[in-house]
């Protein structure tokens, strides 16, 4: 049995290939790869070799040559292809072991030249591994350090690899080079903001016991490529496994953080902020954001982006489903363990900066709509007062509302007074609704509206929406404006001695 070798990443080569001269294997490698092989002991023969040919073009081309495709392509079971490797003195492999070049991770450093990552592209890696894959009913591709584990045990209990598992190395090879092809594609297409082709190259992270609902099977996968990810740099610390919703609601909660330099609580409860708020300290802003809303933050999902002391860990405990932090007071992890054994603990250690001009995907029938991510938020510069007079507390209620607002499912409104929602209405069909379910849900956890700040994701197509604010004592409104009826809608509010603020750009979150 023979096993061509040729890998740039070498963990775990060791102990595969001693595995496979254990076993009486032969070993053919490339380059570096016979050089390491070698100086563990082992014997190989060398590519350049086998094909009495030298490497060429510092390394660009070795395995390019008859003698090492037509050993990996050649079909056992026929007498043809059998007769052609015996006429020109050919040995065929059984195993093909490759790992290519690291493409992505040299590709996305921040200064990496062009010539830099053009080198990373792997030609004959790819081509080797596709051709083991396309003939695996002789030839097992190999393509993963994770495989080798696998592929070395049944290889010692059973002498040779099932038809069933060179199958599924072949799936997993041609899914590893389309992966490393889409993303050099992606690359090179990096300059046009929707080509005619695009191609999404994602890899599992974790398994999930189900989806939205226990019928649904349901698995996240993090995009390949890009600098940070939901979970990258992501530890749990305790509690059971994440759910498709809690990485759902994570996902919304951790994008609203961002949002906010100051200590800051964000509370998602499915896939919408139910309290948010900054204060002096982390504590202050985790209490003002539970008033919020309570009832609805019973089960939700908690990102603070400070570290959790002991008493606030305290409180957490008491109704989080899942918190997430960038650290914790060892007395803190510990009450947080003793107290609840179903309350996922996350601790972020990513601090990198995420991708500029990423794209936002929305699943369709068939298909998907792609836009621009909509991750700018504009400030109180570009923004005008159209009525009233705006003092120093409301602007900063305003811009802190306008910022949770872009994250509320539209139709969204959000009431915030002190640099805290008091009241969310989000996703009804009628904007008046979400007004109405915004001011309601102030009042029935005792919040005063009076001198409280309104903002509007998309704006006002009649006074009817402001006015049942205006009524319930909102002071100032934030909108992007752009109504036919913006002069109504302004006088409403001019003659409720309130302030209105347009934008000039709205936030729809559908």
């Amino acid at each position: 049995m023979r096993a061509l070798i040729s890998t740039w990443d070498k963990s775990g080569l060791d102990e595969f290939a001693r595995g496979l001269v254990s076993l009486g294997w032969q070993l053919v490698a490339s380059g570096k790869t016979a050089a390491a092989l070698e100086a563990l002991g082992l014997p190989v023969e060398h590519v350049e070799q086998l094909t009495d040919s030298p490497e060429m073009l510092g390394g660009r081309v070795k395995t390019l040559h008859p003698r090492i495709h037509a050993g990996i392509l050649a079909r056992r079971d026929d007498p043809e292809d059998m007769a052609t490797l015996a006429e020109h003195s050919i040995e065929p492999f059984d195993l093909v072991c490759v790992n290519l070049y690291p493409f992505e991770e040299v590709a996305g450093r921040q200064g990496v030249t062009e010539a830099e990552a053009v080198e990373m592209i792997d030609i004959g890696g790819p081509s080797m591994l596709r051709g083991a894959a396309k003939n695996f009913a002789h030839v097992a591709p190999v393509c993963s350090a994770a495989q080798y584990g696998p592929v070395l045990e049944e290889l010692r209990e059973s002498g040779e690899l099932s038809l069933e598992t060179r199958r599924k190395l072949a799936a997993e090879a041609f899914a590893h080079t389309a992966a490393y092809e889409a993303a050099i594609s992606t690359w090179f297409g990096a300059t046009e903001a929707f080509p005619d082709s695009l191609f999404l190259s994602l890899e599992k992270a974790h398994d999930l016991r189900y989806g939205e609902n226990p019928h649904q099977r349901a698995a996240y996968y993090a995009e390949r490529g890009v600098r940070r990810h939901l979970l990258s740099r992501v530890e749990q610390l305790h509690g059971p496994e994440l759910s498709f919703n809690n990485l759902n609601d994570l996902s919304g909660a951790r994008s609203l953080a961002r949002e906010f330099a100051l200590p800051a609580c964000v509370i998602v409860k499915h896939a919408n902020p139910c309290g948010v708020a900054v204060g002096a300290t982390i504590e202050e802003a985790y209490t003002k954001a539970l008033a919020s809303d309570p009832t609805s933050a019973y089960g939700g999902v908690v990102v603070l982006n400070r570290g959790v002391p002991l008493a606030l860990a305290e409180q957490i405990a008491v109704s989080a489903d899942l918190v997430f932090s960038p650290g914790y007071d060892d007395d803190a992890l510990a009450a947080i363990r003793e107290r609840r054994k179903m309350i996922r603990v996350l601790l972020d250690r990513e601090r990198r900066a995420g991708e500029s001009g990423e794209r936002h995907y929305k699943r369709v029938l068939g298909g998907m709509l792609v836009q621009d991510s909509d991750a700018e938020i504009d400030d109180r510069e570009g923004w005008e007062v159209v009525a009233g007079e705006v003092d120093e507390t409301q602007w900063g209620d305003l811009v802190f509302a306008w910022r949770v607002c872009k994250h509320v499912a539209s139709n969204a409104i959000v009431l915030a007074k002190d640099l805290a929602t008091i009241g969310c209405g989000a996703g009804q069909m009628s904007r008046v609704d979400s007004v109405r379910i915004a001011v309601e849900k102030a009042a029935e956890f005792g919040h005063d509206v009076r001198g409280s700040v309104l903002a509007s994701d998309a704006f006002f197509p009649f006074p009817d929406g402001p006015q049942l604010a205006l009524d319930a004592g909102v002071a100032a409104i934030v909108q992007p404006g752009g109504s036919r009826r913006d002069e109504e809608v302004t006088a409403a509010v001019a003659a409720a001695g309130a302030a209105m603020v347009f934008t000039g750009r709205r936030h729809f979150r559908h």
